[in-house]
């Protein structure tokens, strides 16, 4: 990699400043000074330091976000804010993505990362990641819409969905449920209620696999995932 480019990834500024700080010397690979910002080094082998501090390089990030009700599951948007528009200069400059996408108007859990692989396997419809969702339904839930999800229900295209397990919170007028499901087609959940003549009124993703939405994170707030949690996340996808 070159060596502009490192300094740019870790945040050490654009690559003209990065030109700036190797040219007046505050740059030193192995020790020794280096000016060149087409210098290639190997960041898992060579030591860079910048005026004296270190400078530790990252290829990948990983991200746990409590995304709030007015935020898109989207990179970028002309119209819109994004869950990246609110990220830390320090964590938009690894141009992280989100893991797969939750509707505007859901809140909870969303991963982000700038780890491709992890982000198709997590994503694949193959790997039968279970996605567990809290919700406020119009209408009493029974144990008749358990049956059906725990089979598959009908959507208004045609589609049958892979069978959901579906726990009752409380049953009435309104009601609350649990629904845990493998698949993310367009609306999913919503659709699922309305294919039972129900209507989704609050919906927020609570864990993914045994992976939970972390309670001390506020609407809009994230935090870096441990490494426990990344090495539980590949090995629920068999990424080693």
């Amino acid at each position: 990699m070159r060596i502009d480019k490192l300094l740019a990834n870790m945040g050490y500024g654009t690559r003209k400043e990065v030109k700036g700080l190797l040219k007046g010397g505050n740059v030193r690979v192995n020790g020794q000074p280096e000016k060149s910002p087409k210098t290639h080094i190997d960041p898992a082998h060579d030591s860079v330091t910048v005026m004296g501090e270190e400078v530790e390089y990252r290829e990948f990030i990983y991200l746990m976000m409590n995304k709030p009700g007015d935020l898109i599951s989207a990179t970028e948007d002309a119209n819109e804010t994004t869950v990246i528009d609110i990220l830390q200069p320090e964590d938009y400059i690894f141009d992280p993505f989100p893991v797969g996408r939750l509707d505007k108007d859901t809140e909870g859990l969303l991963l982000i990362t700038n780890d491709g692989q992890l982000n198709h396997r997590l994503t694949s419809p193959k790997k039968d990641v279970g996605k567990t969702y809290y919700a406020r339904i119009d209408g009493r839930v029974t144990e008749s819409d358990v049956a059906k999800f725990s089979e598959g229900v009908i959507l208004d295209d045609g589609y049958k969905t892979k069978p959901g397990e579906l726990t009752i919170l409380s049953s009435g007028e309104h009601s609350e449920i649990e629904l845990t499901i493998t698949e993310g087609k367009f609306h999913q959940v919503k659709r699922m209620f309305e294919a039972v003549d129900k209507k989704v009124t609050y919906l927020k993703r609570i864990s993914m696999g045994e992976l939970e939405l972390d309670p001390e994170l506020e609407l809009g707030e994230y935090r870096e995932l441990t490494d426990e949690e990344v090495d539980y996340l590949k090995s629920m996808t068999n990424l080693d």
